[in-house]
């Protein structure tokens, strides 16, 4: 019997490389349309509507603005926040940092640094 270590490569094989991307899903109810219908407008934005979720994904950065928001919703400014935000949203990938006027997602942690106060000076012994 010939044994050989040769195998098909598989599609599932792990790659370590940045994507450069963030993103997040939304249940698919009211609300959930709503923001995607606004991050649909956005040039580096790309929305996928699924039966049970809709998955927001962006190259770098995505800013949901939340007077945009309350705008398409016809509702006064401040009705939609963070907290609505996060009621709304399933899981996300990449950096996220709430701001009071938006939520900004960040492919790269790097890129949120000044945000979050992080200091990216090398350390030095």
């Amino acid at each position: 019997m010939t044994t050989t270590t040769d195998s098909a490569e598989s599609r599932f094989q792990a790659n370590n490389t940045a994507s450069n991307m963030c993103g997040f899903t939304l249940m698919n109810n009211q609300v959930g349309r709503l923001v995607a219908d606004v991050m649909e407008t956005k040039d580096n934005v790309t929305v996928t509507h699924l039966p049970s979720m809709i998955r927001v994904d962006a190259k770098n950065r995505m800013d949901v603005v939340y007077s945009e928001i309350d705008e398409a919703a016809g509702e006064e400014e401040g009705w939609f926040n963070a907290a609505e935000f996060e009621e709304s949203m399933s899981t996300h990938y990449g950096r996220m940092i709430h701001e009071d006027d938006r939520t900004i997602m960040f492919a790269n942690p790097e890129d949120a640094a000044e945000y979050i106060g992080f200091d990216l000076k090398e350390y030095q012994r």
